[in-house]
């Protein structure tokens, strides 16, 4: 069975960066799209940024030329490299996978706390 982990996120002050990185396990169809969303408290859950298999990305107007999402595609692995953070970027980030065959695989989401 298909799994995602999630780790790399945590407290730090604007300004600063981290980087998180969600890694899959198990057996999975070839694998499309993967993206990073995020939750603020109260509101709703939304992308933040994706990149299909071709490497084509895809950004939020908020985190444009701050944020940028890579993947490993030999270990079922991407990336949210986040630069200059903002208080407005606090939330649970989730990534999300999507394989060829249409079924969609969420990872638990990881914390960033971004404090002004």
């Amino acid at each position: 069975r298909f799994s995602l982990q999630a780790s790399g996120g945590g407290l730090v002050q604007a300004g600063e960066s981290l980087r998180l990185s969600c890694a899959g396990s198990g057996l999975i169809f070839s694998i499309n799209t993967m993206s990073w969303y995020r939750q603020a408290p109260g509101k709703q859950r939304e992308l933040v940024a994706a990149i299909d298999s071709g490497h084509r990305t895809n950004y939020a107007d908020s985190v444009k030329g701050r944020f940028a999402i890579s993947r490993d595609n030999a270990k079922n692995t991407v990336y949210l490299q986040m630069n200059s953070l903002k208080p407005e970027d606090t939330g649970v980030y989730h990534c999300k996978v999507e394989p060829y065959n249409g079924i969609e695989y969420w990872g638990k989401g990881t914390q960033v706390t971004v404090s002004s």
